[in-house]
């Protein structure tokens, strides 16, 4: 059956998430909360509701009459600017190999550490191997998850690298699901719809594993889609700056 390609309707909880990532600082008081809600189509009572499961969870902090977002939140926004403007740098032919050299001791930390390694664009080779290219710097001893339990090697496959390259991180299935967010984006009419297709796109963005060029298909979206979401995102930020000063006025 093909992937449906047009918006899907975000939660309360999901619409606040969105924008709050999408604005520096991520923060916002409840009657600016409430008011883009509102040309969101969201109504007052979930948001409400959203809000207060939000500050339990640990996803937002109250403080001084505004919502933030959680210092675990501040982390992920910043992967998020870090995916639309990626510091890449050129490819010697290396890839960086990581070994879990310190097991984990329940099933909780072996999924933190799949997911980091995951979020930090490795590819899993196997069960405690990841690798990729050495194109990308990656830090990973400030993340609790693997500091400490991980060993670095750089290391140059016998594989071909294309091979290799589409094993672990299917760049072509990445680009044709680009092209259809792409497409979704700007065909997309209303503020709703534009929105929620924009919140698919940057988890997209955020799914690039940032492959050198040598190990790209063509044409790769990459650049496109960073262009869209941005476009849309200095859009909705001008919307967003509109409401807030009605709501406050």
């Amino acid at each position: 059956m093909p992937r449906a390609t047009g918006p899907q309707r975000l939660s309360a909880r999901s619409a606040i998430l969105s924008t709050l990532l999408g604005a520096h600082p991520g923060q916002a008081t409840p009657a600016g909360i409430l008011a883009i809600a509102a040309e969101l189509g969201l109504g007052e009572s979930a948001v409400r509701v959203a809000l207060t499961r939000m500050v339990a969870g640990g996803d937002l902090e109250r403080v001084d009459g505004l919502y933030r977002l959680s210092d675990r939140l501040v982390e992920r926004q910043r992967r998020q600017d870090a995916s639309i403007h990626p510091g890449l740098r050129k490819w010697n032919g290396c890839w960086r190999l990581v070994v879990v050299s310190v097991p984990a001791d329940d099933a909780g930390a072996r999924n933190a550490t799949r997911a980091a390694l995951a979020g930090a664009r490795f590819g899993e080779l196997r069960e405690g191997v990841w690798t990729r290219p050495a194109n990308l710097d990656v830090i990973l001893d400030d993340d609790p998850a693997v500091a400490g339990r991980v060993t670095l090697f750089d290391a140059e496959p016998d594989e071909p690298a294309v091979e290799l390259a589409d094993r672990l991180f299917g760049p072509t299935r990445w680009a044709e699901r680009a092209e259809e967010l792409i497409a979704s984006l700007d065909g997309a009419v209303e503020l709703r719809d534009r929105f929620e297709v924009a919140a698919q796109v940057v988890r997209h963005i955020m799914r690039d594993p940032l492959l050198p060029e040598p190990l790209l298909p063509t044409p790769w979206p990459g650049a496109r889609i960073r262009t869209g979401y941005e476009r849309f995102r200095d859009e909705f930020g001008a919307h967003v700056a509109r409401v807030l000063d009605r709501a406050h006025g």
